[in-house]
């Protein structure tokens, strides 16, 4: 016997647990966007079943078993109970291709992702997806029908930076960094990540003193080389020439410095190393002061170079620098002397930091400041450009994408920033594979919490695959729709205006919607979007 159930992308499927959601069975979506729907299912047997897809979208859409991954740390310190589940164990996550036929394991449920991906060729109307499932005697069907608007979303406006770790990639493959095949392999994962909405791709123009611990170091990705003759400093742009191509060839044009300093109140100096008569070494570190006098006199020579060098690469409106990363109150001081030499010498590009104490920014010590969701309030209609980000931290009534949560919480994300017109959000890993602080590396298959320190689903969204690409998670997938969901209520803005829309995205809640305040409800996100869609279409063919 096979129980089947068709569902949304909004539901994670336990391999012990009957989904009880509704059954779900059309959507419309536009012809430039990606789409998901799932079919669930569980034998009674241990069995394999061949899986065929008839419909006229067949040729862009891909099917995958969701498979679960372990975790050993489900939730953050004080999360609140819009949570899946808090114990220790599995959890459905990696998507994997299928290819040849569905293995089913005996009273274990099972899910079928079909992911649509955009075609301009996309027939318009209602299109029919017929999902076969064959087993030696029988055969079994879902069939979904998806609207498809003969209309497109517009780009994105939103920049989005997800962490980029170039030496978790180097270190899991165990390939030279600057080697052509450490090159091929950072653009696949860049193209992947340019796929699902990064736009703004963090640059390790020295290698970026994130989540080190003191005194240790990262595995060197330095793209400016340094030699120093006769006491003077001489730079080296080719491979940030070559990274800045790459970029721009899979799409991404926005690029964020590496910090100048050390995380959590700028102290140090990040790891760098250099050409001293002949001799590569390491002439800045955690045993250099921040703002000392050596350190400031490399960063004054380094700066006209640099700039130079961007202006001629025609990217200087699209650079982003650095101080620090998360200062708190109690390193202010540390952190104004760093900032002020930043702002002499990079001034005249975009400075920004991710930060939370609402001081630095009334004490003008960061330029484009970027506060947690749970401290956003503060800076709304505070500053030119709203920014946000969340980490393991945000965990009380906030968006965020953890294992343990369920995926309407990912995607929520896309309504708030429409509401509150935010221009930037960074989230801090992409593809961390290391130890919470860089103390070792990790097989992202077995371990998902960073060594126990961060919950599940914090530290990366994609997966390595063997042949030196991705496996994206299914919650890269959801997030990406939560991006879309911004884009269509833009669209829809851009149509009958900014009160009609907010109109329509409030429509039936008690409470209007905040970083904290949102409906808990599948079926609220899976209306709101078909009510959105329904009032551009109506727009469209007055």
């Amino acid at each position: 016997m096979l129980k089947i159930k068709q569902l949304s992308s909004l539901v994670k499927v336990f391999s012990d647990e009957e989904p009880q959601a509704k059954t779900f069975e059309r959507l419309s979506i536009f012809r430039n966007e990606k789409a998901s729907m799932q079919v669930a299912l569980m034998s009674d047997i241990n069995c394999k079943l061949a899986v065929e897809i008839n419909s006229q979208l067949k040729d862009v859409i891909q099917v995958s078993v969701v498979e679960e991954l372990h975790s050993s740390m489900p939730v953050g310190k004080g999360q609140d109970d819009y949570t899946l589940r808090t114990q220790v164990g599995n959890f459905p996550e990696l998507l994997r291709p299928l290819e040849g036929e569905l293995s089913l394991s005996a009273g274990k449920w099972t899910s079928l992702w079909l992911s649509i991906d955009p075609n301009p060729t996309l027939p318009v109307g209602e299109q029919k997806i017929e999902v076969i499932l064959k087993g030696d005697d029988e055969q079994w069907r879902a069939e979904f029908t998806v609207d498809v608007i003969d209309c497109d979303l517009p780009e994105q406006t939103l920049l989005y930076t997800n962490w980029f770790h170039s030496d978790c990639l180097a270190t899991y493959y165990k390939v030279d960094v600057f080697s052509d095949k450490y090159w091929e392999i950072v653009e696949n994962y860049l193209k992947t990540a340019r796929e699902y909405g990064m736009n703004v791709a963090l640059t390790p123009i020295f290698t970026p003193p994130l989540d080190t611990k003191k005194g240790g170091e990262r595995l060197t990705v330095q793209l400016i080389g340094v030699e120093v003759k006769d006491g003077e400093y001489s730079f080296d742009f080719a491979n940030l020439d070559k990274w800045i191509d790459m970029c721009r060839r899979v799409g991404i044009d926005y690029f964020e410095m590496a910090h100048f300093f050390t995380q959590w109140g700028a102290k140090r100096c990040p790891k760098i190393m250099a050409t001293v008569d002949g001799e590569v070494k390491r002439i800045f570190g955690w045993d250099t002061k921040g703002a000392g006098k050596k350190y400031k006199a490399f960063l004054t020579a380094l700066a006209p170079k640099l700039k130079d060098y961007l202006r001629q690469k025609g990217v200087a409106d699209k650079v982003f620098f650095h101080v620090s990363d998360e200062p708190f109150a109690g390193v202010i001081r540390y952190y104004r002397k760093a900032s002020d030499i930043v702002k002499e010498l990079f001034g005249d590009f975009k400075i920004i930091d991710a930060l939370s104490d609402y001081k630095f920014y009334q004490k003008g010590l960061v330029g484009l400041p970027i506060p947690a969701t749970d401290h956003v309030g503060a800076y709304i209609g505070n500053v030119k450009e709203l920014w946000t980000y969340y980490c393991s931290a945000q965990v009380d009534r906030i968006a965020n994408r953890f294992f343990s949560m369920p995926s309407q919480r990912n995607r929520v994300l896309g309504c708030q920033l429409y509401k509150y017109d935010v221009k930037g959000f960074l989230h801090w890993g992409y593809n961390f594979w290391y130890k919470r602080l860089s103390v070792g590396e990790v097989d992202p298959y077995q371990e998902t919490a960073a060594g126990g320190q961060f919950p599940s689903g914090d530290s990366y969204v994609v997966y390595p695959d063997k042949d030196g690409k991705p496996l994206i998670s299914l919650r890269l997938r959801v997030f990406y729709d939560a991006l879309q969901d911004m884009r269509a209520l833009q669209l829809l803005e851009s149509l009958i205006g900014r009160e009609k829309t907010m109109e329509i995205l409030e429509q039936g809640i008690e409470k209007p919607i905040t970083f904290a305040e949102y409906p808990h409800s599948d079926d609220w996100q899976l209306e709101l979007r078909e009510r959105v869609n329904d009032a551009i279409r109506q727009t469209l063919i007055r």
